[in-house]
């Protein structure tokens, strides 16, 4: 008997326990600012951390997507845990969306450091890319016990595209992206194809480009614009193109493509490396050292290569080496600046570029063509120690550039010329836009208010950091770059991530942009135009 009272007086001390580890766990309930993408099969849109002191059970989790315009866009959702062991434990069912309390249930430790539990959203292809997701938690049962959730703030997280994923074509990594909208309301997007490695040039490297004709909604099938496959009898991986420019004559509806070939290597001291093979593991960057030197040959230096296509987009022209017409001999290096040109009010088109001068360092500069694409020409340097830029033409006339500095600088060097870059001036906003180090993006558009008048504003996008590529955030100027307002700052993206970015006027009441983040290589997302304007 008194053996039985022992081991009743031990099962009601570890209930009350249990009870009492019960009442400490208090659930914190969190999203990253991240959009849920078509194509992409997980998509975390709410993590719930228990904070508890003792090991517990989580036997449900009830959630509600109260907030989320559409439920129809939703294909399925999932609930997983991830623990000390870093694999990811499954929790419930995956469900098809309902409206009111989804209730998972299942048996999961939680042990102490506790772990998180991921909700996870998978899109329909069909999911209207201007809508939102929201998704909460009602309660959660934990060792017998309901526990309160709480309610996420709406509007909810954006809808965006995977346009490409690691994987995808059998390919390990795309960056680098460039996005314009041809007179037809197509979308082209650009991009590096790295196909054996993440890392830069040198390498196996191709530019791709994917098509829209709905507006980002759905995207056709890469196409390969730049590829030099084996030239010269060396391998691919010794061929590689990289840094894209898109560029689309509005008039004509031609849409150019540049990119930066580099030839086999040269070593520490600029020399050729001979005898490279499928097997050799040389590598560097044409940016690094003496890796692409004076001269305007392929064993010298890097090239600048231009293709055409004539029909939309659909199809490309062989490439054109425009090295010897746009590179000065002295110069180490000349290529295109990523991301996209623009045509000018009096039809020249404008490319943005970049270099190493005589001494080796850094500038950044335009590319130019006033006889619609038959001829190009380079302008003087724009600004010394910078490189990757973007460039728009401002009310006046003249043209800004808008630049990236080193990662030491934390800031955008901005400068802007009247007479097509026979000499530049920097702008007073230079310095005010900050950076972590990483191209960004800049765009005009130009739209017809309620009172008809016609207006325009600048956009800019970047990761918003001096010291990570995160927080890929949209400013705009009403005042030609003059002044970027802090309340009209969308936050779209708080990853971490390469962060390379693009925009485009998908139409007169949209903003496109395309650009690296965690969750996919390339992500598509549109904007309202109304949300930019009125915040």
């Amino acid at each position: 008997m008194k053996t039985h009272r022992t081991l009743v007086i031990i099962l009601l001390t570890l209930a009350c326990a249990t009870l009492a580890h019960a009442k400490n766990i208090e659930p914190r309930f969190s999203r990253r600012e991240a959009p849920v993408l078509t194509l992409a099969q997980n998509n975390t849109a709410l993590e719930i951390r228990l904070n508890n002191e003792h090991p517990c059970t989580v036997e449900k989790i009830a959630i509600n997507l109260d907030g989320t315009t559409d439920l129809n866009d939703i294909a399925s959702v999932r609930i997983h845990y991830a623990g000390r062991d870093k694999k990811s434990h499954p929790f419930g069912e995956t469900r098809a969306p309902v409206a009111g309390e989804m209730v998972f249930a299942g048996s999961q430790a939680a042990g102490v450091p506790p772990g998180v539990f991921k909700i996870s959203i998978r899109l329909k292809p069909s999911a209207d890319l201007l809508n939102r997701i929201n998704v909460s938690c009602a309660w959660m049962q934990i060792d017998g016990k309901r526990i309160a959730g709480a309610a996420m703030p709406a509007p909810g997280l954006r809808v965006g595209v995977a346009v490409r994923q690691a994987g995808d074509d059998g390919v390990a990594r795309f960056r680098i992206p460039g996005i314009v909208t041809t007179p037809k309301g197509t979308l082209l997007a650009i991009y590096d194809v790295r196909r054996e490695k993440s890392r830069d040039l040198q390498g196996d490297i191709d530019i791709g480009l994917s098509r829209s004709t709905d507006g980002g909604q759905n995207w056709e099938p890469m196409r390969i614009v730049l590829d030099m496959g084996e030239w010269g009898g060396l391998p691919q991986r010794y061929n590689g193109v990289s840094d894209a420019c898109i560029l689309v004559d509005d008039r004509t509806g031609d849409v150019y493509v540049a990119g930066l070939w580099m030839h086999g290597l040269l070593d520490a001291e600029g020399r050729w490396i001979e005898g490279l093979s499928e097997n050799s593991t040389e590598w560097t960057h044409q940016w690094r050292a003496k890796s692409s030197q004076p001269g305007f040959g392929v064993k010298q230096t890097s090239q600048f290569l231009l293709a055409k296509s004539t029909d939309d987009g659909r199809t490309w022209s062989p490439p054109k080496n425009l090295t010897r017409a746009l590179k000065k001999e002295e110069w180490w290096l000349f290529a295109p600046a990523p991301g996209r040109g623009i045509m000018l009010k009096d039809g020249t088109l404008v490319m943005p570029a970049q270099g190493r001068d005589e001494k080796g360092l850094a500038f950044s500069n335009i590319v130019l063509s006033r006889d619609a694409g038959k001829t190009w020409s380079a302008s003087h340097p724009a600004y010394s120690g910078s490189n990757e830029n973007q460039i728009v033409q401002l009310d006046d006339g003249s043209i800004m550039l808008n630049s990236r500095r080193g990662r030491d600088q934390g800031s955008r060097a901005v400068t802007v010329t009247h007479d097509l870059g026979k000499t530049w001036r920097e702008h007073p906003s230079s310095g005010a836009l900050v950076e972590p180090g990483c191209m960004a993006a800049l765009h005009r558009h130009e739209y017809t208010a309620p009172d008809g008048s016609r207006k325009s504003i600048l956009l800019f996008a970047n990761p918003n950091s001096k010291k990570a590529r995160e927080k890929m955030t949209i400013k705009v100027s009403f005042d030609n770059g003059a002044t970027w307002p802090a309340r009209h700052w969308i936050l779209l993206n708080e990853e971490k991530r390469s962060a390379y970015s693009c925009l485009t006027s998908v139409d007169e009441q949209t903003i496109g942009i395309l650009y690296e983040a965690g969750a996919a290589n390339m992500v598509f997302q549109k904007i309202p135009l109304a949300e930019i304007l009125n915040r």
